[in-house]
């Protein structure tokens, strides 16, 4: 027999009470290290971040009318008016130097010098000559604004765009190309637009409590979920992991040369928890601090060689609570939750968005 879904949320209500209950309190009080557990600002991230934080098989940027791609690791640079082509340059970052880059991008006049750039950063991720620097939102970006960032190795990191920006305009009401905007229009146009689908997260509950998987039921509430259903009115809500996908799209909606704080956005995934949030990075040169552990450190001016060394910035942010907590009405109690570096979020695993 079909069931509607007030049939749904009707047996949902009165089958999960004590199961949904006892869930939320553990969700939202235990395993962050209050009592048991851990928490964002106790665990050694490093490992989790740097993994997968390397180049992917993409197209990095087109600069000056010159198409620079990378595939196994080593760096092409073709005419970018023909497609097919054959590269002008090759630059493998393992064993080229950045100074045989600088020649390159002399050569080929590309301005902001990307190959020398993209030779000396991707060679020091790939040895792991790389230092994470973790901070709230406000200021991660305060970092990127103080020192030099480097748009084309966030772009070689990044590897993926496929939104369209001006889709992302509409549903923020920010300019696509200034993320710290994107990530505050984001609340807003989650708020505005959709909601957390509660509906379905109670069905779920049956689903996976009551009925141990016999049934699918979450079927019965999923819906198209990008950002040109969501602003047609076509969704029925979104989940974490919808919610943070629409995160990452919209922060990597145009090149991150392109971008007044070039970004790139992955997954969290908290598993002990069954929750999804967003990850934000960039890449600046810079001398970090030593007065710490990698948690806020501030980072000084440049080092001895005049490049300083390759920090990589990183800021927790999470959708699902400022969007959840604003649809039960719960913001005073709990806050916006957008600001996810705190002693409320844990993680078991980072994926990059590639």
């Amino acid at each position: 027999m079909d069931l509607t879904r007030r049939q749904l949320l009707a047996g949902a209500v009165g089958g999960t009470a004590a199961v949904g209950g006892g869930r939320a309190i553990y969700n939202v009080f235990l395993g962050y290290d209050r009592f048991t557990g851990t928490n964002l600002l106790r665990q050694d991230l490093d490992p989790m971040v740097a993994s997968g934080f390397r180049p992917s098989e993409a197209h990095v940027a087109t600069v000056d009318g010159y198409r620079i791609e990378q595939h196994d690791g080593v760096l092409s640079v073709a005419d970018d008016s023909d497609t097919e082509s054959e590269p002008l340059e090759t630059l493998d970052p393992a064993t080229d130097d950045p100074a045989d880059a600088a020649a390159v991008d002399a050569e080929l006049g590309l301005s902001d010098g990307p190959l020398e750039e993209l030779v000396a950063d991707l060679s020091a991720i790939e040895s792991g000559n790389v230092r994470f620097v973790y901070d709230s939102y406000p200021a991660f970006f305060d970092l990127i604004a103080e020192h030099d960032a480097r748009p084309y190795t966030v772009s070689a990191v990044r590897g993926y765009r496929d939104t369209d920006p001006d889709l992302v305009a509409d549903f923020t009401g920010a300019d696509p190309h200034d993320p710290e905007a994107v990530v505050e229009g984001l609340v807003d146009g989650f708020r505005e637009h959709t909601n957390y689908d509660i509906e379905r997260y109670l069905a779920g509950s049956v689903e996976d409590n009551v009925l141990f998987g016999a049934r699918d039921l979450r079927q019965h509430f999923e819906s198209e979920t990008d950002f040109e259903a969501i602003l047609a009115g076509e969704d029925t809500g979104l989940f974490c992991y919808e919610l943070t996908r629409r995160s990452v799209d919209a922060l990597q909606a145009v090149p991150a040369p392109d971008q007044t704080a070039p970004v790139v956005g992955g997954f969290v995934k908290n598993d002990r928890h069954k929750h999804v949030y967003t990850i934000v990075a960039s890449v600046v040169r810079g001398r970090a601090g030593e007065d710490g552990d990698g948690n806020g450190d501030e980072v000084e001016d440049e080092d001895e060689d005049g490049t300083g060394d390759l920090i990589v910035p990183v800021t927790f942010l999470d959708y699902t609570h400022s969007t959840l907590y604003d649809d039960l009405r719960m913001r005073r109690i709990l806050g916006d939750g957008l600001d996810a570096y705190d002693d409320g979020h844990r993680a078991t695993g980072i994926h990059w968005y590639q």
